[in-house]
This record gives structure tokens, C-alpha cells and sequence, in this order.
């Protein structure tokens, strides 16, 4: 009879064990609440990594771009002003663009180091007539 017991509850162990080797690590919460965090619905985020790297995600609306600086209004209303260099990436759908190219109401989400200028501007979306204008001009 212990014979038996022994037996069945190593097979429960090893299951349970097996089932949870082969889980998704965390059983996918953090890739969850990562999406949440960084998702569409972010306006703006400061992270701090473990370093003391402080960096910043903001989303918005261009309303005015140059050659040094791009100006955001966010979807609460606030207006972010955020240095530019000639370092700065701007991503469009998978294609590197110039900064030169940024025109004012494009949807973009800029990654920038608190100190410094922005590292990486992804547009999202084009306004239409921005659109039809930089594909005749």
C-alpha cells in the first residue's frame, strides 16, 4: 500500500513539475503588463533602469518641428518641447527617415534620454494630407 501511495505521488510530482517547466515564463504577466504599460494607450512614461539611466517616452502630436527641436502635445494636453541632433532616428513603418522629414499633426512616440536629445522618433501615423504632400513633393 506505501508502495502505491510512493508511486502515485511521484507521478503528481513529476507532472506538475513538467507542466510547469513548459508554462510561459510567468504564465505571460509580464509580457501582459508590459503591452498595458507601452501600449497605445501611453501619453508618456519615465524609466529609470537599474544603471540610474534615466529615460523618457512621450507620445503626441507634432505641432511644430525643426532642426533642433520637436514640440509634442500629448493627449492630456501637455506640451512637450524635446531637443533634437543629428543622431536622432526617425523610424516610419519600418523605414528610416531624415528628422527633416517630420511635419507637423504626425503621430509619433519619441524615446529620449533625460539629458540629452531624442534617440529614436517612431511615427505612427501621417495625417492623409501630409501623406498625399510628401509622396508629390
Amino acid at each position: 500500500m506505501f508502495s502505491r501511495r510512493f508511486i502515485l505521488l511521484g507521478a503528481i510530482l513529476v507532472t506538475l513539475n513538467l507542466a510547469l517547466w513548459f508554462a510561459a515564463p510567468g504564465l505571460a504577466l509580464r509580457r501582459a503588463l508590459v503591452d498595458q504599460l507601452f501600449g497605445p494607450k501611453l501619453v508618456r512614461a519615465e524609466v529609470i533602469e537599474k544603471g540610474g539611466a534615466d529615460w523618457r517616452v512621450d507620445r503626441g502630436v507634432i505641432t511644430s518641428v525643426s532642426a533642433t527641436q520637436l514640440t509634442l502635445r500629448e493627449a492630456d494636453g501637455r506640451v512637450q518641447t524635446i531637443p533634437l541632433s543629428t543622431s536622432t532616428q526617425v523610424v516610419s513603418f519600418g523605414r528610416h527617415l531624415l528628422p527633416s522629414a517630420l511635419g507637423r499633426r504626425w503621430h509619433v512616440l519619441v524615446t529620449w534620454p533625460s539629458t540629452g536629445a531624442a534617440q529614436e522618433v517612431d511615427v505612427e501615423r501621417i495625417p492623409r494630407v501630409a501623406r498625399t504632400t510628401q509622396a508629390s513633393g
